[in-house]
């Protein structure tokens, strides 16, 4: 620990007397400065012990000194040391009295003992501290390092960081999941700081943020977050968990674990690499109709995939920035767009397959990313999660109901095709883009080929130029209505419903058959359309289905 002003009292070669501020001697001294000056506050930057000899104050003017004391406790002063023998036989009862009212330590110096040795003991401590956080900081380092080689990796790191540091260390993965903590209760204490670790990733590493405590809370404490990773996306996340600020050789040890876990996670992404193009191969011969020459080329990396229904999904990011409204996040502070969305969907992906050992395929193309992973695994299941949690944070879960609203942006869109085989991975590959394409008209973040397939083909429809093309067909007959001469486009929906079967028809609307078909009648001739035409019938069908509760 750094040399304190007890330390100094009880240096047996200086022999210093305590005069008032006995209470206060545990506190650290910086510096040990001599001044004679009668203001000696701007030369100071706080923590010094003062030495003087009074050359140039009237020590014994109590006024003088209640002044002089009380801008040296305001600097930052944290004790004055006064030699006697040379301008004055003992110390002045005035400057002991200003010395105690104000809480400063006052050490008397005998006239024997130069104020040099003093500086000279503070620098000899102070060295003698540094010299001791350097090596404790070395034997850190080393333990450390025993620890990332040995067949527990990170966890191990982990808990001989938390012994360092008195306090407690964990590691965010990819996706901003925790990994591991030390000690186990950490766990649940890291699991809280997810907010500040997604913040923290969006940044380009490497970033730091030093979170506060709260003093209501119980066994509060102060934690510091450092992405790792050598590129411009963090790879993972390490939070520490002290007490107090670090130490120089708290300091020494968390940049050894940050060093050591940056290498790690980018050995780990070299061979992501060299698995990803690999993957890349594969997904070549596939959508090229190579199912045979694929299963070679993937081996036992991606054969178990190939083996089993799979899933196809295309991802592209939307560099469109959010409308004002949509921008804010539930808090009402401003959301800003992922650095990386692709990336973080990569992450999140891989993450989730490799807890459970999943087999997954991530190849980057361009400005788009193609996964294949296993129909109803953990990986798909990832993508949804994440596709909600954007939506969830741009509030954009669903299509506002009024469909003449424009979609609103969004960061990321998806498309997930039907489960396929090796076989039928160029169709499947086809079905994501449809998805993708529908995604991005619709402004959802996800859309999955089973929601395109099975339902209406009317959504596909429902854009601003469909929907003009529906109200221009239909206002002739929706303005002949408002003047109550009939009911031509209840009696039209009507009609075409049950397939222009006349008796059916009416009996839905209760009116006679010869009035429906006075009514088509008028139809045609406001429209000047033939209703024996199936195209025309098509399109009104459409129209009135696109239309449907907007007019009415």
């Amino acid at each position: 620990m750094p040399p304190t002003l007890a330390s100094l009292v009880h240096h047996s070669a200086l022999k210093l007397a305590v005069l008032a501020g006995e209470d206060r001697l545990d506190t650290p001294v910086r510096w040990a400065h001599v001044s004679e000056l009668a203001d000696p506050v701007p030369w100071m930057d706080g923590g010094e012990l003062l030495l003087i000899t009074a050359m140039k104050i009237d020590a014994e003017d109590r006024q003088e000194m209640r002044r002089y004391v009380r801008r040296l406790v305001r600097a930052g002063v944290v004790g004055l040391g006064f030699a006697v023998g040379v301008n004055y036989e003992q110390v002045p009862a005035a400057l002991v009295e200003a010395a105690e009212a104000e809480g400063l330590p006052l050490l008397e110096v005998p006239r024997r003992t130069p104020f040099l040795a003093i500086s000279k003991a503070v620098s000899a401590a102070i060295a003698a501290d540094q010299y001791r956080a350097v090596t404790a900081g070395f034997e850190a380092q080393r333990e450390l390092t025993r620890a990332a080689v040995g067949a527990e990796g990170p966890a191990a790191l982990l808990a001989r960081l938390a012994v360092h540091l008195d306090g407690w260390a964990a590691l965010y993965d990819a996706s901003g999941a925790v990994v591991a903590a030390a000690p186990d209760w950490a766990a649940r204490r890291a699991a809280r700081l997810g907010r500040d670790v997604e913040r923290l990733r969006e940044r380009p590493a490497p970033a730091t943020a030093v979170l506060g405590s709260d003093p209501a809370e119980e066994g509060a404490d102060r934690v510091e977050l450092q992405s790792l990773g050598s590129g411009r996306r963090a790879r993972g996340v390490l939070a520490v968990g002290t007490a107090a600020p670090l130490g120089t050789a708290e300091r020494y040890a968390v940049q050894s674990a940050i060093a050591l876990l940056t290498l790690t996670t980018e050995r780990s992404r070299a061979l992501q690499d060299a698995e990803q193009r690999l993957g890349a191969a594969v997904l070549r011969m596939l959508l090229a109709g190579e199912p045979d020459h694929a299963r070679a080329v993937a081996g036992d990396l991606y054969g178990g995939l190939l083996d089993a229904p799979f899933r196809v999904l295309v991802a592209e990011a939307v560099t469109e920035p959010p409308a004002a409204e949509e921008a804010t996040e539930p808090s009402g502070e401003a959301a800003p767009p992922p650095a990386d969305p692709l990336g973080l969907l990569a992450d999140a992906v891989e993450t989730a397959a490799g807890r459970v050992a999943e087999a997954v395929l991530t190849v980057p193309d361009g400005e788009r990313l193609i996964v294949l992973a296993p129909d109803g695994g953990a990986a798909v299941a990832a993508c949804a999660e994440h596709a909600r949690g954007i939506e969830a944070r741009r509030g954009t879960k669903s299509r506002p109901r009024d469909r003449s609203a424009a979609a609103p942006p969004c960061d990321l869109v998806v498309g997930l095709s039907a489960p396929a085989g090796p076989i039928a991975a160029a169709a499947a590959y086809r079905q994501a883009e449809q998805a993708l394409s529908v995604a991005r008209r619709r402004g959802r973040v996800l859309v999955e080929h089973e929601e395109v397939a099975a339902g209406s083909v009317l959504p596909l429809l429902a854009d601003d130029a469909v929907r003009a093309f529906a109200d221009g067909l239909l206002r002739a007959l929706y303005e002949h209505d408002a003047t109550g001469r009939g009911d031509l486009v209840a009696s039209l929906r009507a009609w075409l419903s049950r397939h222009g079967q006349w008796d059916a028809a009416a009996a839905d609307l209760g009116v006679h058959r010869h009035t429906l078909r006075y009514r088509m009648r008028r139809v045609e001739e406001i429209l000047g359309r033939s209703l024996d035409d199936p195209d025309v019938r098509m399109e009104l069908w459409l129209a009135l289905k696109t239309t449907s509760g907007q007019q009415q």
